[in-house]
Formats: C-alpha cells, sequence, structure tokens
C-alpha cells in the first residue's frame, strides 16, 4: 500500500493534467473555428443586404454631388448611384439585424456605414450614412472585426461597372465576447466536467489515504489489546500457579494476596472490554443517557475520588478552587464522571516527578467552567489537533509504561457533545497542559 498509492496518486495527477491541456487545446480550436464561421457568416450578410440595396436602387438622384476624380465615360451615371442618398440608417440597420437573425444570430450588436470608396478617405462633400457609435469602434481594429462590402452599382448599357464608388463597411465590437458567448455551454460543460473529475480524484485520494491511516490504526490498536490483556492473563496464570502450592493453600494471608492478584487483573480485563464495547456504542450512536440535575461540584469530587490512590502512588498533589456558585447541570452522572475520570487519569498517566493537578470552577454566562491544569509532559500541536481522534495516542518519548487503546479521549469528546458542551485543549511541551470544559448550567 505504502509504494502503490504513490504510483496511483502520479497517475491520476498525469491524466488530469493531460485532459486538461486537451480540453484547452479544444477550446481554443473551437474558438477559432467558431471566428471563422462568425466571419463567413458576416460576409454572407453583406453580400445579401448589399445585394437588397443596390437592386433596390433604380431611380437616379438629380441631386446627388459628383465624386472627385470621377471623369471617365458614364460618371455622371455614378454619381446619380447614391445608397447614402437614398436609404436612411434606420432601414439599413433594419435589413441588417434581419439577416444576422436568419444566420442564427439574432442578438448580435453591429455598428455600420455607408462610405465613399475614394482612397479610404470621408470627403467633407460627401453626405455619408452612419450609425451611432460607427466613429468610436471602427478606429479600434484590435478589439473589434471590420468588415468591407463594395456597393457596385448596376451595369450600364453605356458603360459596365467595374467598379464601385460606395462601400458598406460593418463593425463588430468585442467579437471575442461574441466568439465565447457562441461556444459558452462547451467551455461551461468543459470547466464542469473537469471540476467533476478533479473532485472524483481528490475524493479517491483522500479515501485512499483515510484506508491507509485506518489500516494503521487498526495494527497498532491490535497490539495494544493484545499487551493490554496478555499482561493480567499472564498474571493470572502465575496466581493461579501459586495457589496450586500446598504451602498457599495452607497460608490465609499468601491465599488472600493471590487471590486478590487475580480479582484486581480480572477487573481490569473487564475495564478495557467495557471501553472496547462502549466505543462501539458510541460509534453506532446507541448510548442512551439517564439526565438528571445534579450538582457539577459533586461529580467533580466523585471524579477525584477515584484518583486518589493512583495521585499517592505517584506522590502528586491534587488542588481545587471552585468559585462557581451555580453548578447545577442536566447530566448522566457515570458517563460525566467517566469523562472527568479519564482526563484526570490521562494528566497522572503522562506526568513527570512532582505531579501538581488543579482543578478549578467558575460561573461565565449561562455555563460553568471546568478548568484542568497539569504540569505533565506536555503536548505537541500535532497532538493538540489529532487528541480526540479515536484510537490516536500521543507520543510519550521515554514514557513506556502508558498503556491503553487510544479511546478515552474521543470518548472524553462525545460525551461532552452530548452534554450539550465545549472543550478545549491547551498545551506546552515539557510544561504541562490545560483541559477548559464548559456545560450549560441549569437555574
Amino acid at each position: 500500500m505504502k509504494r502503490t498509492l504513490p504510483v496511483i496518486i502520479t497517475l491520476i495527477t498525469i491524466s488530469l493534467l493531460g485532459i486538461i491541456y486537451v480540453q484547452y487545446n479544444w477550446i481554443q480550436n473551437a474558438a477559432l473555428v467558431r471566428e471563422e464561421q462568425i466571419k463567413e457568416n458576416v460576409y454572407t450578410i453583406l453580400d445579401e443586404v448589399g445585394q437588397q440595396l443596390v437592386d433596390q436602387r433604380t431611380a437616379p438622384d438629380p441631386l446627388r454631388v459628383p465624386l472627385p476624380g470621377m471623369n471617365f465615360p458614364g460618371s455622371d451615371l455614378y454619381s446619380h448611384f447614391s445608397v447614402a442618398k437614398h436609404y436612411t440608417s434606420y432601414v439599413i440597420q433594419e435589413k441588417l439585424q434581419k439577416a444576422f437573425g436568419s444566420r442564427g444570430m439574432p442578438n448580435t450588436h453591429f455598428e455600420f456605414a455607408i462610405l465613399p470608396n475614394i482612397s479610404g478617405q470621408i470627403f467633407a462633400n460627401y453626405h455619408a450614412l452612419e450609425s451611432d457609435k460607427f466613429r468610436a469602434t471602427v478606429r479600434d481594429t484590435v478589439n473589434n472585426l471590420v468588415f468591407h462590402y463594395a456597393l457596385i452599382p448596376p451595369a450600364s448599357s453605356m458603360w459596365d461597372a467595374v467598379s464601385a464608388d460606395e462601400i458598406m463597411v460593418v463593425v463588430l465590437p468585442n467579437y471575442k465576447d461574441l466568439v465565447l458567448r457562441s461556444i459558452g455551454l462547451m467551455i461551461v460543460g468543459a470547466i464542469l466536467f473537469t471540476l467533476t473529475i478533479i473532485a472524483a480524484f481528490f475524493l479517491t485520494v483522500n479515501s485512499a489515504l483515510r484506508q491507509k491511516k485506518l489500516s494503521e490504526i487498526k495494527g497498532d490498536f491490535i497490539n495494544n489489546m493484545t499487551h493490554e490483556f496478555k499482561t493480567p492473563l499472564a498474571t493470572i496464570s502465575l496466581a493461579v500457579d501459586a495457589l496450586k502450592n500446598e504451602r498457599v493453600l495452607q497460608d490465609r494471608q499468601k491465599l488472600d494476596y493471590f487471590s486478590g492478584i487475580i480479582k484486581e487483573e480480572n477487573k481490569r480485563m473487564n475495564k478495557q472490554v467495557e471501553t472496547i464495547l462502549q466505543a462501539a456504542q458510541l460509534d453506532k450512536q446507541e448510548v442512551q443517557l439517564n439526565r438528571k440535575t445534579l450538582h457539577t461540584h459533586d461529580l467533580l469530587a466523585s471524579a477525584m475520588d477515584n484518583l486518589r490512590l493512583q495521585l499517592e502512588q505517584k506522590g502528586g498533589v491534587l488542588e481545587t478552587n471552585f468559585q462557581a456558585t451555580k453548578d447545577l447541570v442536566s447530566a448522566d452522572e457515570v458517563h460525566f464522571v467517566n469523562l472527568i475520570s479519564n482526563i484526570l487519569d490521562n494528566a497522572v498517566k503522562y506526568s513527570k516527578d512532582n505531579l501538581k493537578l488543579k482543578v478549578s470552577t467558575r460561573n461565565v454566562g449561562k455555563m460553568i467552567r471546568i478548568t484542568i491544569d497539569d504540569n505533565g509532559i506536555g503536548m505537541s500541536r500535532e497532538t493538540i489537533n489529532r487528541i480526540f481522534e479515536k484510537f490516536y495516542r500521543a507520543h510519550t518519548g521515554n514514557l513506556h509504561n502508558v498503556k491503553g487503546f487510544g479511546l478515552g479521549m474521543s470518548y472524553v469528546k462525545s460525551m461532552v457533545d452530548a452534554h450539550h458542551g465545549k472543550i478545549k485543549v491547551d498545551s506546552t511541551l515539557g510544561k504541562g497542559s490545560t483541559f477548559t470544559l464548559e456545560f450549560p448550567i441549569v437555574s
């Protein structure tokens, strides 16, 4: 698993990057194709509308001013032909909009003009026909597409038309936005599916890492459980063998001593079994709290009484400072005492010489705050972040006598949550730890 997981992650990452690269190129090519399609459609529209304008203009215009430089035969005929003089901007715009709609581009924004086709200049004596924002948009050739169409006049019997004296110019402002809008669904779909693949990738990796972690936790739990049960079983076996000895059977004091050992080790195993079963019940959310209105100080005193023997063996000191004037809480007596006992038990197990424990209370708003301080070995930042994880056990350095399954603090967190409380941990390596618990008080 250790070797396979990095390979899987690497292969999936390469595949994901490849898919993103291919989709990016595909979108880029689709945009280029769409741009060419738009250009082709616009040229078709210009040809369609241009032909309509030229074909419908049949009557000569006596007011048309001859264009400069038109000094060849039939120039009068050409000077009489003028689209700009015989159509309004509204009519031309309507024709163009209708043509855009017929080509599947109904909402396309455009600007247009009818200009003289003389050296690309607009003469002062020429009546140009322009839309409102034409001049502002035609100057920007970077963001806008500019199209030209020659309005060739009808052929004359005297002189065949060989060039146009007017051109129709159409400008598409911000054509890139038009291209993107036209392929918007494809882009959204590509992004959506890519994000789905990325999410699936992270979920897969996260699941694999969790499985790896659970596998390691399972191994640690089995090892811990084996040691936890092996030691009392070995002790019981030795005590049973001792009880078979004739001298022990005849000595009442020794008989009671070895019987007491068997009883204590049996209680120890029962406690470990209860811990495991309790954890299983918490997983299935089968724990039912028998809530009663109880005094917090009485519950703390009960938990501390269970600890006095361990404190004496360690040579530790326990101080109390109960300042809370309101200490009534709705709690399950057994589970509340157990969660406090677990915190105190950990403080004793992970302690140094000259252990000092301090349990204090005070009221904070509508809560009672319980603070448990110790001067033990402290915890690292990683341990603080993971202390409430099931089966997690902190590294104890040179302390090899600390035993357990890593279920105690997980149980504490579950019970605090079940009592609608809060728990916070502060600790410094080598200096000690502080557990702060808050529970709602009952009026």
